[in-house]
């Protein structure tokens, strides 16, 4: 399978503190991979690299075996604050980006695959709206619905569910996973790299987990459980277990050195 997403040898600074040293990280395309381990050790910059909203220090970022040098409309990104515009409705928000990533399609598509979307998330009815009048899920949803009229080849998700109550959070990783699945079945790949301090959301949702430490990429550990995965199906499966244990040893270990 190729590597679809590839950072080569990079450093990143923020001021004089070394965030990300001489990293060497790949993901195939079409796959799913979860980013996951303590706060602080770069995971989310990692994201930022990956979308091109900053640039390395040193070596390179490649996407699609081209090199990456700035932001680009196959990459859908959702960070832990949404990047709503305050002064759109709900459905000229989910419009907006389906417009710059899609502007062959008429205002009719464009509204249409915008309503379709909140549906996907559960806000039709707040397609009205202004990000004001909604919780901080909500507008989450709302950046999650604006990524999936996209339709973007790579999906950059940073801790997107954190601020969703659980029964919304579960069917909103159902959706991403169909999304995904889908993608794989009628031949058009979606990648997928998704940071989460979810033990339980990493193992539901991953192809392959990579644990970051603060030294960079401590371990890489594959999820062979069949898809697709429910998380109540999980809890009893020994694989599971196995793999939730692992996990937890990591982060233990972390926080003792």
């Amino acid at each position: 399978m190729k590597n679809y997403l590839e950072l080569k040898n990079v450093t990143f600074r923020y001021g004089a503190e070394v965030i990300v040293e001489q990293l060497d990280f790949a993901v195939k395309k079409g796959e799913f991979v979860v980013l996951i381990g303590p706060s602080g050790c770069g995971k989310s910059t990692l994201l930022s690299l990956a979308a091109g909203l900053v640039k390395p220090e040193t070596g390179e970022v490649l996407m699609d075996g081209e090199r990456l040098d700035g932001p680009t409309l196959k990459t859908s990104v959702i960070f832990q604050h949404n990047s709503l515009f305050p002064w759109m409705t709900v459905e000229k928000n989910v419009r907006f980006g389906l417009k710059q990533a899609k502007p062959e399609l008429s205002k009719k598509k464009q509204k249409e695959r915008s309503l379709k979307a909140l549906g996907q998330v559960g806000l039709l009815e707040a397609a009205k709206k202004y990000p004001a009048e909604l919780s901080g899920g909500m507008q989450q949803r709302t950046a999650i619905a604006r990524m999936l009229a996209m339709d973007s080849a790579l999906l950059l998700l940073d801790e997107p569910f954190a601020a969703i109550d659980p029964k919304r959070r579960g069917e909103l990783q159902t959706l991403i996973t169909e999304l995904w699945q889908r993608g794989r079945e009628n031949g058009e790949k979606k990648t997928v790299l998704f940071v989460t301090h979810d033990i339980d959301e990493a193992i539901l949702l991953a192809d392959r987990i990579v644990y970051f430490g603060k030294r960079g990429v401590l371990k890489e550990i594959e999820v062979s459980l069949e898809r697709p995965r429910r998380a109540e199906n999980l809890a009893g499966s020994g694989c599971f277990c196995g793999l939730r244990k692992e996990l937890v040893d990591l982060f233990s270990r972390e926080e003792a050195e």
